[in-house]
């Protein structure tokens, strides 16, 4: 399995938990959130990648990247976008 197709799977996951979870998901919020976290993911990936403090097996990657960053690691602060108002609403004081 490559790191897109299991991205994937857990992003559309998350998704629908989101949309259990929350009565009214604040996708315009969700959205603006998103767009910091990848600029600031973009930064610190190529960063960490370009000292080879990280390196990817390329058979398992998708090719398409962001400076040196593959397209796959952005799923992860989506998740991270996603993931966080969910558990705040479920976990958080009613």
């Amino acid at each position: 399995m490559t790191y897109l197709w299991l991205n994937l799977t857990v992003l559309l996951t998350l998704f629908v938990v989101l949309n259990v979870v929350m009565r009214k998901t604040p996708w315009k919020l969700i959205g603006y959130t998103a767009l910091v976290m990848f600029a600031m993911t973009a930064i610190f990936d190529n960063l960490i990648i370009g000292t080879k403090i990280v390196e990817y097996d390329q058979s398992k990657i998708s090719g398409i990247v962001i400076g040196l960053a593959p397209i796959e690691d952005f799923a992860y602060t989506l998740a991270a976008v996603v993931l966080v108002p969910a558990l705040w609403r479920l976990f958080g004081r009613k």
